[in-house]
């Protein structure tokens, strides 16, 4: 593992944590597997490895934090030899001290996509906790947090559509069928009442075999009366334009009653959900494997 490997800084902060401690934040969560805590921040810099030590001292370190709140040691565990705390903390630090609300939004929705918490098990932590430092944001971040959100990305669309756009929270990847019980798609975001299908496009969707992917899921939408909105890296640049897109988009949007839809979001007895930490955590090893292999890119 060489030295600019986000596993080895973690490690090499961990060599330092005094009798009592653990990695806590972004690093442990990462350490936990968290595939979206790559330990850097929006600007592509290096984040500190944070270390809780409940009062105790460390040395300084180049690229070490040290938080001396109160640890319970409820709140250790050790995981592959590493002393960490647990993920509901871990995320809670991230929340608390994110540089804004959607930071704290992306940081829990990303600890939820590797199902590290759930939300049920991050509002109980975070209320249990109200007089630390940061709670008022992580609890703010609670009302806005989903748990099947695939990208960070995503993540800044949803919070584009709901505080910028003022409209309320979409669904996030949940499958949509016709009504023979055809799966028709996917998309990152979907206004059922309206019946919009929102995808965010990186430059991987761009070209090639995705490209032309995008292209035929979005034909299918269309012909099943569903409006479609496509969104771009560039338009984080212009929230503004990205919300009027929005609004355009749900003004032409046929707003059809469900008798008259050729579409629906009721899966058949078939199919198996996996939309949130609970239905991710009951599927068995082969499940996991095949049904949640997007993950793992």
């Amino acid at each position: 593992m060489g030295l600019d490997r986000v596993e080895q800084r973690i490690v090499e902060a961990a060599a330092v944590l005094p009798s009592y401690g653990g990695v806590t934040g972004w690093a442990a969560l990462r350490w936990l597997g968290g595939r979206w805590f790559e330990g850097t921040d929006v600007a592509g810099w290096r984040l500190p490895v944070t270390l809780a030590t409940g009062g105790l001292n460390v040395r300084h370190q180049p690229g070490i934090r040290v938080c001396k709140e109160k640890l319970d040691p409820r709140d250790l565990i050790e995981v592959d030899g590493l002393r960490i705390t647990t993920a509901a903390r871990s995320v809670c630090f991230e929340m608390r001290y994110a540089d804004n609300l959607r930071l704290a939004v992306r940081a829990a929705d990303m600890a939820c996509f590797n199902d590290l918490v759930s939300t049920s098990e991050l509002s109980t932590y975070v209320l249990a906790h109200a007089a630390w430092t940061g709670i008022p944001r992580a609890r703010d971040a609670l009302g806005l947090m989903q748990e099947n959100s695939w990208s960070p990305a995503e993540v800044d669309l949803r919070l584009v559509w709901t505080v910028d756009a003022g409209l309320g929270i979409p669904l996030c990847n949940v499958p949509i069928f016709d009504r023979a019980g055809r799966h028709l798609g996917t998309p990152d975001l979907f206004d059922p009442d309206a019946g919009v299908a929102v995808e965010y496009d990186s430059s991987l969707h761009l070209t090639g075999f995705q490209r032309a992917r995008d292209v035929r899921r979005e034909e299918v939408f269309r012909s099943h009366g569903l409006e479609y909105l496509t969104s771009v890296a560039a338009d984080r640049g212009d929230v503004d334009a990205l919300v009027a897109r929005i609004h355009a988009t749900r003004a032409r949007a046929r707003w059809l009653p469900e008798s008259q839809r050729a579409w629906t979001t009721q899966a058949p007895p078939w199919w198996v959900r996996t939309e949130t930490v609970e239905q991710r955590r009951r599927l068995t090893s082969g499940q996991r494997s095949y049904l949640l292999r997007h993950r793992a890119g």
